[in-house]
């Protein structure tokens, strides 16, 4: 019995709203499972009737059905699935069976690490690599030269950022422009532009520099405060954030290592990014926080899902209405579900084709971020999106860039800094950078609710509700727009006008 005015225990309370949260998720499962049936029903319908109007449809491996091969980057790699999977398969044996039957370690596992991707590299680029070494040496020059300088980090990003943008205004050199007698070299430039992955290759430079002028300068990294919150750290094992931040001795910064660093095959044409600190590192001691059976579990995970891409590019050929503008005659719910369908496309491509390479360098021995941590539908806002979204570039970001110009103190500023290079990165364009700068827009305020909300309680549900009504807003621009994917794609292919709309049941 309850005496009237007196005090509700937490513990009633908290039972009296378990048959509500139970009746909120019959309501969400009730919503997913119609929203999903009518989506997949009419998305079977929609093939079916524009299947002889839709460009990049091919004989598909499942019976009676075409596959949709539009998107030139997905069609690439997996038509190059099968040499791509002979060479990991080679790697391994060698690289793992030198290193463990020699007992090979750092030095030792570099040299043969390094030569192997150099053999993997002339395949792709050929004479070009020459560009690369020569980019590499210069670098690895300015960065003993300049390390104990105050500013040696902006030097290094000067020199990066003038590489970047010279490789792509020059698209990448032709050997003519440094002689004649070097002219015949254009003849054999590979089967792949090396100036296309050579930005990943800028972000390792960088790295490798900024880590070495902070190795030389006093470390502020608390290992002992970092092993009280980490389970992994706590229970033993060394976790990726602590090989990255506990820096190296000096001698661990060698020429060897950082060529090794820069050209390693796994992660080679398209990360995940490691830091230098957290690379060196598992050259002496590999990677333990994944057993032999985890991996395993890992690779059949991405087999699963690769057969899921593959039914979805067999029944529903999303990309290709985008390809081929046929949305335009579409109703509004069905130009939906294409903007949604191809934004969920695009998120399972590169969870693939990111978690392939992942899965590679596991096996060897080197520990990476993973990529993609969570699904797409799983992203309220856009700062868990860009967390979750090319996450091992996020953390790049974050440590190389964002903490450098001041962190959380700067955010409103900084933000702006931190999407116009990933802009530039990616490519140099206006579009990019236009995107750049409208996603700073929605992102700012979204900053600032969130620091409201966090400060004055009684400004958390107006927060809630701000961050939902962006959402939606955001959605709308997909659904309107749906062109946008073609619009705001940078020449390496990556979608970036996709990644304004975070779509979720």
């Amino acid at each position: 019995m309850t005496v009237p005015g007196s005090p509700v225990s937490p513990g009633a309370s908290k039972m009296s709203s378990v048959p509500w949260k139970r009746l909120e998720l019959a309501a969400l499962c009730a919503y997913a499972v119609v929203f999903y049936s009518a989506m997949v029903q009419r998305s079977l319908r929609l093939a079916r009737d524009y299947s002889g109007k839709l460009y990049g449809l091919r004989a598909g491996s499942i019976p009676g059905r075409l596959n949709d091969s539009s998107d030139a980057q997905w069609r690439n790699f997996r038509g190059n699935l099968p040499i791509l999977t002979v060479v990991m398969a080679a790697f391994l044996i060698v690289a793992k069976g030198l290193r463990y039957g020699c007992s090979l370690k750092g030095r030792g596992a570099s040299l043969v690490w390094l030569i192997l991707s150099l053999i993997y590299l002339c395949y792709l680029h050929g004479a070009c690599v020459g560009f690369i070494l020569v980019i590499a040496g210069v670098n690895y020059a300015i960065v003993k030269l300049f390390a104990r300088y105050k500013y040696c980090t902006g030097i290094i990003w000067s020199f990066n950022l003038a590489m970047l943008t010279l490789n792509r205004v020059y698209e990448g050199y032709s050997f003519s422009l440094f002689g004649q007698q070097l002219a015949f070299l254009d003849n054999y430039r590979g089967t792949f532009r090396w100036h296309i992955c050579f930005n990943f290759v800028v972000l390792r430079m960088i790295s490798f520099g900024c880590d070495y002028c902070w190795t030389l300068s006093s470390s502020h990294f608390d290992h002992k405060k970092h092993m009280q919150k980490c389970e992994v750290c706590y229970s033993g094992k060394t976790c990726y954030f602590a090989l990255q931040e506990k820096g190296l001795s000096v001698d661990k910064y060698t020429f060897l290592t950082y060529l090794c660093y820069l050209t390693y095959a796994p992660l080679y044409i398209a990360g995940p990014v490691v830091s230098y600190n957290a690379f060196a590192a598992q050259l002496d001691v590999p990677q333990k926080n994944y057993s032999v059976g985890q991996i395993c579990c890992y690779g059949l995970r991405w087999i699963l899902n690769f057969l899921l891409i593959e039914v979805m590019t067999h029944f529903f050929h999303y990309n290709a209405f985008v390809v081929s503008r046929l949305w335009r005659q579409l109703a509004p719910f069905e130009i939906f579900i294409i903007s949604y369908g191809v934004l969920f496309f695009m998120w399972l491509k590169f969870f693939l084709i990111w978690r392939y390479f992942r899965f590679w360098s596991l096996v060897g021995g080197v520990e990476t971020p993973e990529n993609m941590p969570r699904c797409i539908n799983n992203c309220p806002d856009l700062e868990s999106f860009w967390k979750s979204w090319h996450a091992s570039f996020n953390r790049w970001l974050v440590r190389y860039v964002y903490i450098p110009l001041g962190g959380s103190r700067r955010k409103l500023i900084s933000v702006w800094i931190v999407f116009t290079f990933v802009a530039v990165w990616h490519d140099l364009e206006w579009k990019l950078i236009s995107w750049a700068w409208l996603t700073c827009l929605f992102f700012v305020p979204e900053i600032v609710i969130k620091s409201f909300s966090n400060n004055f309680q009684l400004l958390y549900l107006f927060g809630e509700s701000w961050t939902l009504f962006k959402s939606e807003v955001k959605k709308d621009i997909q659904i309107e727009c749906p062109n946008n994917k073609a619009n705001m794609m940078s020449r390496q292919k990556v979608p970036l006008g996709g990644s304004f709309i975070v779509n979720y049941v």
